[in-house]
């Protein structure tokens, strides 16, 4: 009999965000050897919904609402009970609070979590939630981490090492494929990503003022129209670009075709950045952030990129400017980069590693 592994998440496709990328990856990735289904909220007020997607079954629980970043669902608890009968394995991804915590009410099996971040913004309520959370670590099997950065820095984690593997995310080589594209006239600075409180995209247009080369930004978010208006405020808004949507195709050529990548981020909200694997595939050196996360175990400082220190523009403009005016820099960074890649970030790697996990237990 084949394993029967159920996947919790907060939500799913069609919603885009990493951690639903991610777990759309393992639900699909490991179809062919594993029963899968998929637990998740509706972000809005909308009843239960079953569907099938790419042969997955999906169940979305209805909810009132979304506080806090998190779906309020009184029923997912009764779902996850169910769902939990049918289940050899529960794969949680965290945080996700209502997830860890209807657990509790759930049959007993084996779980797996997958930790993609500590909840950083929700101070007074983690007085509440942390004992409860501590309880659900404690019962769990396996935790697997993306990087070693929360060994080292998440007060969560601490009394739970024991329990840690560190399981890298991971790429397709549709990525590492070069697309047709048209090479840009001027020097191309690439940022994709949300336009919101973490990424730190202010401080990247603030360096543009001291550094000859076009920026693109590929991206959505609530800080969109304040972003466009200090590119207007500083007169850079002639080489400051803005993309709210690209099909992956596009994206595929704007990572193969752009100078440079840059990943601003100022807050450790930014886990792990995928984006940054993506454009290190197309060979594009990139530029992060010494964040107390994963962002700088991907992209390695003096290998593939360099690292500054967060909300710094003059440290930003200083690095970009190092790697533009040095092709000798440039192509040692890119050649590093995919070497990277092959070695630890295929979609590959990460689905062997996480089957091994689930056939341990």
């Amino acid at each position: 009999m084949r394993l029967k592994v159920l996947q919790v998440n907060k939500l799913y496709y069609p919603h885009i965000g990493g951690v639903e990328k991610v777990v759309q990856e393992i639900a699909e990735g490991l179809s062919d050897r594993i029963d899968m289904r998929v637990l998740v909220c509706q972000p809005s007020r909308k009843g239960k919904s079953q569907d099938i997607i790419n042969g997955i079954p999906v169940t979305r629980v209805g909810s009132l609402g979304t506080f806090w970043s998190m779906p309020l669902s009184p029923t997912f608890p009764i779902h996850l009970h169910a769902l939990g009968k049918w289940a050899d394995i529960l794969h949680f991804h965290m945080p996700f609070p209502l997830g860890d915590l209807s657990y509790l009410f759930s049959p007993k099996k084996k779980v797996v979590v997958t930790w993609h971040s500590d909840i950083i913004r929700q101070k007074r309520a983690l007085k509440f939630y942390t004992p409860l959370l501590n309880k659900f670590l404690s019962s769990v099997d396996r935790i697997i981490i993306t990087s070693p950065a929360p060994l080292k820095y998440s007060p969560f984690l601490a009394p739970f090492r024991d329990k840690c593997q560190v399981i890298p995310l991971g790429i397709r080589d549709y990525w590492l494929q070069e697309p047709s594209f048209i090479k840009p006239k001027n020097r191309t600075i690439l940022f994709v990503g949300r336009l919101c409180y973490y990424k730190g995209v202010e401080y990247l247009i603030d360096a543009m003022v001291h550094i000859d080369a076009d920026l693109v930004i590929i991206g959505d978010g609530e800080l969109r129209s304040e972003l466009q208006e200090k590119t207007i405020q500083l007169g850079i808004d002639h080489k400051v670009f803005f993309l709210v949507k690209c099909s992956d195709d596009e994206l595929r050529a704007w990572y193969h075709s752009s100078d440079l990548f840059v990943l601003p981020s100022v807050e450790p909200s930014e886990a792990f950045a995928l984006v940054q694997v993506e454009a290190m595939a197309a060979g594009t050196p990139v530029v992060n952030t010494h964040l107390p996360s994963g962002v700088p175990f991907v992209s390695l400082h003096g290998k593939t990129g360099l690292t500054v220190e967060p909300r710094n523009s003059n440290q930003l403009a200083e690095a970009i400017n190092c790697i533009l005016s040095d092709e000798n820099l440039a192509r040692e960074f890119s050649k590093n980069a995919k070497e990277r890649v092959l070695e630890l970030f295929t979609v590959e790697h990460m689905l062997d590693s996480i089957y091994s996990l689930y056939t341990q237990l």
